[in-house]
């Protein structure tokens, strides 16, 4: 079975790990301390749940436009104006924070600019890493970008509520450096990120060719309504749960030790991941998962404290990695290589199209309801959701990655020394 000490001599694999890596921890630094600066700003659960919203709202209505780039454009080039584009938006916010004119405009601007960027950028770096990595490697190499995900929610809160503390333009001046970092690690791959060749077609076909290729395998048609509405009761959920402590005077830096929890959580699935992608059936593993994402999270509904808070995000994210680099393996190796960033960003902004309603809707529930109420709705729908996965003959019937039935299958690309 592949491993991570086969992949760590992936040298191309290994330069975009380390960037994006990097960039995504200064992402969760800027993205930790935006709702506390406009919450502290305005006062209003609401309102701090508007800049998440615009980052969420500018993320997916980027990613079906940025998965027709990704298969028509150079990668690396995609990838190298996204990172810019972070770059200079949050030096923006890092500058007027020294000055002393950080306004909520400004921060739900930067919230939406950033938003864009990512959305360009995953399916480009989706594709790029399908064009450096074997398909046997792949559950391995999903699975360290699960741990990287992790990383920087373990260290991003922490760190985040530590540079807030200081003052509270500095963050974003951190993430503006893990944004430079990122640019300069994409310009060293040397494997040809260039799109594939294809005969070019109407606009309309380009953006709606990935949703046809995932509606017509059941697997993928159920997981495109469960990860859509698991997102949204999930994120609603910790939106709830921080917001409520914010409003109960609980530090920042304790605050941080949810995302801490979460990022161990997850780190320890991530190391788990390829061994249990390759020995369990992909469809019972999805299942498992979607009854993880609910029964952690009862004891929230009992108690509002710090450690309940870590204890439920440790369990929940403890498989989540798991989950999300099987089926992304299995996407990606049933995926043929000129549809790759179209079906990666389709499935990517299926699963997160009705996120940016998460923030709006906790902030809602928290502000109408209380936050004892609001939790025990958002688990209720959760559980609901697990019955569903369960109930799906095609999400159980699929089997481990040794039984896949793999149909025009990319030609792999050479491996870089």
């Amino acid at each position: 079975m592949p491993g991570y000490r086969q992949l760590s001599r992936n040298r191309d694999f290994t330069v975009l790990w380390i960037g994006d890596t990097v960039s995504e921890l200064g992402s969760a630094l800027s993205m930790f301390v935006l709702p506390l600066i406009a919450y502290a700003l305005s006062g209003s659960a609401l309102t701090a749940a508007l800049v998440e919203a615009a980052y969420l709202g500018g993320l997916c209505a980027t990613l079906l436009p940025a998965g027709v780039l990704a298969d028509r454009v150079d990668r690396r080039r995609i990838m190298l104006v996204s990172s810019a584009t972070g770059c200079a938006s949050y030096s923006s916010l890092a500058i007027a924070g020294a000055v002393g004119h950080l306004t909520l405009p400004h921060l739900v601007g930067v919230a939406l600019v950033a938003g864009i960027a990512t959305g360009a950028f995953n399916p480009a770096q989706m594709s790029a890493i399908r064009s450096v990595v074997a398909t046997e490697d792949l559950p391995t190499a999903l699975s360290q970008n699960q741990a990287r995900q992790h990383v920087a929610s373990l260290l991003g809160g922490p760190l985040g509520g530590a540079l807030y503390a200081v003052t509270r333009w500095l963050p974003f001046a951190v993430d503006a450096l893990t944004f430079a970092v990122a640019c300069v690690t994409v310009s060293q791959v040397r494997t040809d990120l260039g799109a594939p060749r294809q005969r070019r077609e109407p606009l309309r076909r380009q953006l709606t060719e990935g949703f046809g290729f995932m509606w017509a395998r059941p697997f993928f048609r159920t997981l495109m309504a469960w990860g859509a509405l698991a997102n949204l009761v999930t994120n609603a959920i910790f939106f709830v749960v921080v917001l409520r402590m914010v409003a109960d005077g609980v530090p920042p830096a304790q605050i941080g030790l949810v995302s801490t929890a979460a990022g161990v959580g997850g780190i320890l699935g991530a190391a788990m991941a390829p061994s249990l992608i390759h020995r369990l059936p992909t469809g019972r593993l999805t299942v498992m998962i979607g009854w993880m994402c609910c029964l952690p999270l009862v004891p929230l509904t009992v108690s509002s404290s710090v450690w309940t808070a870590c204890a439920s995000t440790f369990f929940l994210l403890l498989l989540n990695p798991v989950g999300n680099a099987g089926i992304s393996s299995y996407r990606m190796a049933v995926t043929p290589d000129h549809l790759q960033g179209r079906v990666g960003s389709t499935s990517q902004f299926v699963s997160m199209s009705v996120m940016p309603l998460a923030p709006l809707l906790g902030g809602y529930l928290l502000e109408h309801q209380g936050g004892t109420t609001a939790i025990t709705v958002l688990v209720a729908a959760s559980a609901l959701l697990a019955v569903l996965l369960t109930a799906s003959r095609s999400i159980r019937s699929v089997p481990r990655p040794s039984e896949w039935v793999v149909e025009d299958a990319p030609v792999e690309a050479p491996v870089a020394a």
